[in-house]
């Protein structure tokens, strides 16, 4: 059963003329994981500072476990931030650090001290327990600053791209880290982050925002087989958007291609579709399908990669590597899997 937490209503936002976000409505579910995604400039990090009280929104309210917090201090909301500076103290050692908020809410020495350990312990650090933080590796601060978020047993954490300034690897570890930290924990959380794959990853719910508008709020399944709107698509996954008709039996053709998908009949006006670069093939037969031609491909490993050109787009596929693969130059044909098309209104 579905047990709401944090309430975001009608908010918006403005910094002069400027619509930072616009009437964004959200419900956050207890011990969720949220993830708010976009590119820069789209209002994601505008929307986790207003949560965690260090900006006021233009109009709207915020509500946690049904009381309205949206005029309520940052340091009375009760909330675990991690920053993408991480701001831990360097002349503090790792158990000092993690204690510091405990300290802050004058929590006795003997709970300190337990808390402490239990997550030293949580993040596999106890033995380094009074070592400084300067003296740490990338992963073992981000590790602690996590940590520290953590003691004071937060009703929100929040977290704003923490994992960006860290190499790919280290990068990719710590999001398999935080997600177990997370659901040890069961502690509800917001991260904002631009990276697609991150998102897709760690999180319950993804909340994908352009312009200051949300444009879909899904689980990440939900948001990469079935987008909400053509921004989504193409931003989540980089779908080729390709315009579309409808036949006179009110299927869908793509490039001339009769599809089989079925338009609904309320549907009017010039259409385009939207499909992953997965869920076309490639055929050497020209007797069916689009004709194109390869202008690009290249060996990734598992799959491969192409670029094709047909009747004057250019379309990313990819698909399983065999010796027998379609190579430059080669004409092909493409074949669309219906159940895997998303439509749009143009």
């Amino acid at each position: 059963m579905s047990d709401p937490h944090l309430h975001i209503e009608s908010l918006s936002k403005s910094f002069g003329t400027v619509e930072a976000l616009k009437d964004v409505n959200l419900t956050v579910q207890r011990g969720a994981f949220v993830c708010l995604l976009g590119p820069s400039g789209c209002g994601k990090t505008t929307l986790l500072r207003i949560i965690a009280g260090f900006e006021q929104p233009s109009s709207g309210r915020l509500l946690l476990d049904g009381s309205d917090i949206t005029g309520l201090a940052p340091h009375r909301r009760g909330f675990g931030m991690v920053f993408q500076s991480l701001a831990l103290f360097p002349h503090m050692s790792v158990a000092e650090n993690i204690a510091y908020g405990l300290r802050l809410r004058k929590a006795s020495r003997q709970e300190q001290k337990d808390r402490v350990e239990e997550l030293l312990n949580v993040i596999e650090l106890p033995h380094i327990a009074d070592r400084p933080v300067s003296a740490l590796s990338g992963g073992q601060r981000q590790r602690v600053a996590i940590a520290r978020a953590l003691a004071i047993r937060p009703k929100l954490f929040l977290l704003d791209e923490p994992l960006s300034a860290l190499d790919a690897k280290l990068r990719d570890n710590m999001q398999i880290e935080l997600r177990r930290l997370q659901q040890s924990f069961g502690v509800t959380t917001v991260l904002v982050t631009h990276d697609q794959t991150e998102a897709m990853m760690l999180a319950d719910e993804l909340v994908v925002l352009s312009h200051g508008v949300v444009q879909q709020s899904a689980s990440p399944t939900e948001v990469y087989r079935h987008p909400a709107t053509p921004f989504v698509a193409d931003f989540i996954g980089s779908a080729n958007l390709l315009p579309a008709t409808v036949s006179p039996n009110r299927t869908l053709a793509l490039l001339g291609i009769d599809t089989g998908v079925t338009v609904p009949s309320v549907t009017v006006g010039a259409l385009r579709a939207a499909v992953r670069s997965e869920a076309i093939s490639l055929a050497r037969s020209t007797d069916e399908g689009a004709t194109a031609t390869v202008t690009f491909a290249r060996d990734l490993g598992p799959v491969t990669e192409w670029l094709v050109q047909a009747q004057g787009h250019e379309i990313r596929v990819r698909g399983a590597s065999h010796a027998a693969a379609p190579q430059t130059g080669d004409r092909v044909a493409l074949q669309f899997d219906p159940d895997r098309i998303s439509i749009f209104a143009e």
